[in-house]
């Protein structure tokens, strides 16, 4: 637990920080709280640091008892705030945690300019009175639903993005593959490659970046399996190519498997659960998102219980 935080008086938009020895700020920022370099500088440009309400500058020096506040400053980003009834599953000073449903895109793009996951976050920011630029922690495919995480500043941004580059958070997937998985658990370590700059989809290639996933067979069903999978390395399309390759695709994965599945109108991918240390004060942070209703009735369809991930 990072104590040198104090949490009662922790904002989206400012930190307040108790020194614990003689120090200069910059140096205590990087060493013992993960800042990065450039934040730092982006401070010392703003002058946004403070000592004991006094204001300072990184290169300053503080003594035990001091309190540091530092303030963001930066521009809104710019999405139009759309009420699109997406479900916000968790929310501090410095993250917001979302459940994604399916057929919606978490960024904005030239197709798909709006009723995306980031119009849906600012219109819950909106409503909160707050204005932090949105930075994905995170992605997912449009076509796959569930758990990501936005980080309302730079520094929860980049402290979980050095946790993610750790193996320091946990993610883990549910998919319905096709065909029975004899064994009940396994990694599927593959290297994935994209053939072309321009190519959509990924191969399993000797060329590619080493990419592991970790799976466990929760249900074997009619034709079909229920799987659990963690991704120890995050490429574009991991479990999708992965699983292809071992000749076990996604059910309704237009893109690796077999097209226009009547079973379900999309992959049955779902981001199920994660689990991340609160960037500022280290605390485990686990949380789970219930099957959407599309693969809740695809697993009824092919015999499978459904009452633990609903």
């Amino acid at each position: 637990m990072k104590k040198l935080f104090i949490r009662d008086r922790q904002k989206w938009n400012s930190f307040f920080i108790r020194v614990d020895r003689e120090v200069k700020i910059k140096d205590l920022l990087i060493d013992d709280l993960n800042f990065s370099v450039r934040s730092i500088s982006k401070m010392k440009r703003a002058n946004n640091i403070y000592i004991n309400g006094r204001p300072a500058k990184p290169t300053s020096m503080v003594k035990q008892g001091d309190i540091i506040e530092i303030q963001i400053n930066e521009e809104k980003a710019g999405f139009i705030g759309q009420d699109l009834g997406v479900a916000i599953v968790y929310e501090d000073q410095d993250l917001i945690v979302a459940d994604k449903p399916p057929y919606m895109v978490v960024h904005p793009t030239k197709s798909h300019f709006d009723g995306t996951l980031a119009n849906a976050i600012s219109y819950h920011i909106d409503r909160r009175g707050e204005g932090p630029r949105i930075r994905f922690v995170n992605r997912l495919d449009m076509n796959t639903s569930g758990l990501v995480v936005v980080a309302k500043n730079s520094y929860a941004h980049h402290k979980l993005s050095l946790d993610m580059g750790q193996d320091n958070v946990y993610k883990e997937y549910l998919a319905i593959v096709e065909g029975i998985i004899s064994e009940d658990s396994g990694v599927l370590d593959f290297p994935i490659y994209r053939e072309t700059e321009d190519s959509i989809s990924r191969v399993v290639d000797p060329r590619g970046q080493r990419s592991i996933t970790h799976f466990r067979t929760l249900q074997r069903l009619d034709g079909a399996s229920l799987l659990s999978l963690r991704l120890e390395t995050g490429r574009t399309h991991q479990i999708r190519v992965h699983l292809s390759h071992t000749g076990h695709p996604i059910i309704g994965d237009d893109l690796y498997g077999k097209p226009d599945s009547p079973l379900i109108s999309r992959q049955a991918l779902h981001a199920y659960r994660i689990g991340f240390d609160q960037p500022r004060f280290g605390d485990r942070i686990e949380l789970t998102a219930d099957l959407p209703q599309d693969m809740v009735e695809l697993l009824e369809k092919l015999g499978g219980r459904v009452d633990d991930y609903k």
